[in-house]
């Protein structure tokens, strides 16, 4: 079997910029990242040119118009800080309309965050950005970084956007606890996964493309998983229904279309609104 693209989660960060990328060349574009195609590189169209898949890059679209939205009502609500980890080739503090005073911080492993600053070294954002070189995975380190910015805040948006799912349930739980104990940390962006999808995504995943990034988290109950760790559901949005609002419905195959309209005629209402709640992203607050 032939050594996939992807060699670590890190590469799964170009395969992202490179499905933004994509979306800014489309007339109908949901949003324009013009630097995504300068950081994903040869590498990044490699990786996109060997994962084949229509939902990957449907999924990234819709999830990065819903978490833009998430962004902005925080930023309404009072946010002074947005706390970006395993940021990635994420471009947003450039291609978004931010306020000026807003802090945001980009944490991610030191060869990606140089990668960055390499990158954009001649970009300016529209808002106070820093980045921090850091293995999420010390637990000292992070909670120094927490401590010291939980000092320097005072209304914190956390977002981990496509991070949760590379941790085992302890990690993730050890995240949520280090993040509860923030004071100023009063809200979370996280992306959702009901057990049936999460358990799908790790076979077809770990049997192809993500063999070297494997996708670990899967909770019993999602949110009752996070209401443990002192989390509490203030709003999610899924992506197939966000995907509908959006006129950019799922890419399926004819054949499977034809099928799930079929299923959907043989199931009870719940059946059917279950199956459009299988995936999307939630925003968290402290209980």
């Amino acid at each position: 079997m032939a050594e996939p693209v992807i060699q670590n989660v890190s590469d799964t960060a170009f395969m992202v910029a490179m499905w933004r990328a994509l979306e800014s060349e489309r007339p109908d574009a949901l949003f324009r990242d013009p630097l995504a195609a300068r950081l994903a590189g040869q590498h990044g169209k490699d990786i996109a040119a060997s994962v084949r898949s229509r939902f990957g890059p449907w999924s990234v679209v819709v999830r990065t118009v819903i978490i833009d939205d998430f962004i902005q009502a925080a930023i309404a609500r009072g946010v002074d800080t947005v706390l970006n980890l395993g940021a990635g080739l994420d471009t947003r503090p450039y291609r978004m309309a931010l306020p000026q005073a807003l802090r945001w911080i980009e944490v991610d492993y030191p060869a990606t965050i140089a990668l960055k600053e390499s990158g954009l070294s001649t970009e300016h954002p529209g808002c106070e950005l820093e980045r921090v070189k850091l293995d999420l995975a010390d637990l000292p380190a992070r909670a120094r970084l927490f401590a010291d910015l939980d000092a320097r805040s005072k209304h914190m948006l956390v977002l981990t956007e496509g991070v949760v799912s590379y941790l085992s349930v302890e990690q993730a739980g050890m995240l949520a606890d280090d993040l509860r104990r923030m004071k100023s940390a009063r809200s979370w962006i996280v992306d959702y996964f009901s057990p049936q999808t999460a358990r799908y995504r790790r076979r077809w995943a770990n049997a192809k493309h993500l063999r070297n990034a494997p996708l670990r988290f899967e909770p019993t109950d999602w949110f009752a998983f996070f209401a443990q760790h002192g989390w509490a559901e203030k709003e999610t949005r899924f992506l197939v229904k966000e995907g509908r609002r959006l006129n950019r419905p799922v890419p399926l195959p004819m054949l499977l279309r034809v099928w799930i309209q079929f299923r959907r005629r043989l199931v009870k209402r719940k059946g059917r609104d279950a199956m459009a709640r299988f995936a999307g992203y939630a925003v968290l607050e402290p209980t």
